[in-house]
């Protein structure tokens, strides 16, 4: 066994599941070995912690805590390599560990031992809308936007725009409809003019219009669950999870979250009554979702967004839950979300990328 490799996919089962994602997001893994003290216990993936957020459990609880719910397929000692390729396949697993008879971790192979390591793409398609919100004016990234719409921000040989649409391209998604106002015309121009030809449907709103509001205009044109983007975020997210957990959930509308966390760099002290105090924690870490600008909408609920006025998509959020029905959220890794939009984000992005 490489040793070394092991240790780099290896953690603690007494680790936090918080700990947990920032560790996978360092690492660039979706899956982690979980060893309690020398012994593999057994393999944590994203999609067993996103399960676990989503059942409310606590970000503070260890891994010990949900690895016995989490059921995995393992390889044999002895098992044809043909077959193990198969089955990381299928799964399309990040590594696969080979276990002997007595449960003993003996092996590990990893997607690069077979396979492509940028071509680990889901064999199951859903060809759903999907709505991309370009129309504003990029204040965030000016001057360069003086120029340019924001939807045309270069990162490499790409725009944003078609790094997004790539993304919902792969997990079948052909159709998109494009929300404009600021340099329509330019913006029409270079989707007319690239070499590979998108299916896009621009519509424009001639007043701003909230972060939704120019959807109404869609009415009568999208009669499935479709997809919502802002213009400059990127998710490294498997979409085709997030519409299973929409569907199984029975949501009218499901947000993308990302867990974010923040240190106070102080001593935080609660008080009780009479100024006394009853607790002082030393730079106690906070954290919460944060909306990363994509959901996954019924169609129904194009209806209920107001024709020709301003209109968030909180507003609409809002209306759905406070009417009893179902909003979802389904959580991401905070280094999986990606903000474009912002300089920094988008200085470090092209960096890495």
């Amino acid at each position: 066994m490489n040793s070394d490799k092991i240790k780099a996919h290896s953690i603690k089962s007494k680790a936090t599941l918080i700990n947990t994602l920032k560790i996978m997001d360092e690492r660039r893994l979706k899956s982690l070995l979980v060893f309690e003290k020398e012994t593999f216990i057994g393999l944590i993936t994203i999609g067993d912690i996103q399960r676990a957020i989503i059942a409310n459990i606590e970000l503070t609880s260890t891994l010990s805590k949900i690895l016995e719910k989490s059921k995995k397929i393992y390889a044999k000692e002895g098992q044809s390599i043909e077959s193990i390729k198969k089955t990381m396949l299928s799964f399309r697993a990040e590594c696969m560990p080979v276990l002997n008879d007595e449960g003993k971790l003996v092996s590990v192979y990893y997607w690069e031992d077979f396979f492509d390591i940028d071509k680990k793409e889901d064999s199951r398609k859903i060809n759903l809308p999907t709505v991309i919100m370009a129309g504003g004016y990029g204040t965030r990234l000016k001057p360069l936007t003086n120029v340019i719409p924001k939807p045309m921000i270069p990162i490499n040989e790409k725009t944003i725009l078609e790094l997004i649409m790539d993304q919902f391209i792969s997990i079948g998604c052909s159709k998109f409809y494009l929300s404009v106002n600021y340099k329509y015309e330019m913006l029409q121009f270079y989707l007319k003019n690239l070499p590979i030809k998108y299916d896009v449907t621009l519509f424009k709103e001639d007043k701003p219009l909230g972060t939704i509001g120019s959807v109404s205009l869609l009415k009568g044109k999208i009669d499935t669950p479709f997809f919502l983007s802002n213009c400059d975020i990127i998710i490294d997210q498997n979409y085709i999870d997030v519409y299973d957990y929409h569907k199984e959930n029975g949501n009218e509308i499901t947000i993308v979250t990302a867990v974010k966390s923040y240190e106070i760099p102080y001593g935080v002290i609660e008080t009780g009554k009479n100024g006394l105090m009853k607790n002082i924690s030393e730079k106690p870490e906070i954290t919460y979702m944060i909306n990363t600008g994509v959901y996954l909408i019924e169609p129904t609920l194009i209806d209920e967004i107001p024709v020709g006025e301003f209109f968030h998509i909180t507003e609409l959020i809002e209306k759905v839950k406070n009417s009893g029905r179902k909003v979802g959220t389904f959580p991401v890794s905070e280094k999986s979300w990606i903000d474009i939009g912002d300089w920094n984000e988008y200085l470090r992005y092209i960096k890495t990328n």
